[in-house]
């Protein structure tokens, strides 16, 4: 048995075909990249309950014992894809920059919008990791404490140390983070009476900050 038979390879896809070339770290890597980029899509055509392990398999040109070689389970699966949409979303903030900090998070409210199978499979996960033991519970904690303090500095950076209703970017930051997963709640639930970016723009002018607060407060006479 040659070692791509080992590790699960079939004959085709892409996991088969980046496998080729590279050291043994060089192959884990792509092979794992190859199953995350197919979860997303199977995810983005099909959501997250009816993705199963055999089929992200296939699309990734592995067997599924090969998949379980890198994701033992559908919630490290799951987590992994997370993951990696966090990344991407990073990488999508730095190219922004030189845009107001929270009109940065408003396009990625925008963004969101446009793949409501990640943003399912995100709300369900994150419901689901509040349980004892979850395999996805260390990562959302680990998410949430990064994403208070970023929010937090993101307020700092454009308001200041005190926010115009009062509040320090440190408390305002749990209320923006909630803000943004509860709106994906309401959205994924009833679309059609939700309008998420819309709505958090209105957050963002309760806050005072970013665009929220329209063209004539931000550039007109007077503003710093």
């Amino acid at each position: 048995m040659s070692a791509r038979d080992q590790d699960g390879s079939r004959g085709g896809g892409p996991g088969a075909r980046r496998a080729g070339g590279g050291g043994r770290e060089t192959q884990r890597a792509e092979r794992r990249a190859a199953i995350l980029e197919a979860a997303m899509e199977l995810i983005a055509e099909r959501g997250y309950r009816r993705t199963s392990l055999a089929a992200v398999a296939e699309r990734a040109g592995l067997t599924q014992q090969g998949l379980l070689h890198h994701f033992p389970t559908k919630e490290l699966l799951l987590v992994g894809v997370l993951e990696t949409r966090d990344r991407w979303d990073l990488a999508s903030a730095a190219a922004a920059a030189g845009t107001r900090h929270t009109d940065t998070l408003a396009q990625l409210v925008d963004y969101n919008a446009t793949r409501p199978g990640l943003v399912r499979t995100y709300t369900v996960l994150a419901a689901d990791s509040v349980t004892e033991d979850h395999p996805a519970r260390e990562f959302f904690e680990t998410r949430f404490r990064v994403v208070r303090a970023a929010m937090a500095e993101v307020l700092r950076t454009e308001c200041g140390d005190t926010l115009p209703g009062g509040l320090t970017p440190e408390r305002a930051a749990p209320l923006l983070a909630a803000v943004m997963d509860g709106l994906q709640l309401q959205w994924l639930l009833d679309p059609e009476a939700v309008e998420m970016p819309a709505a958090f723009r209105d957050f963002l002018a309760l806050l005072g900050c970013g665009q929220g607060r329209g063209d004539e407060d931000a550039e007109g006479p007077g503003e710093g």
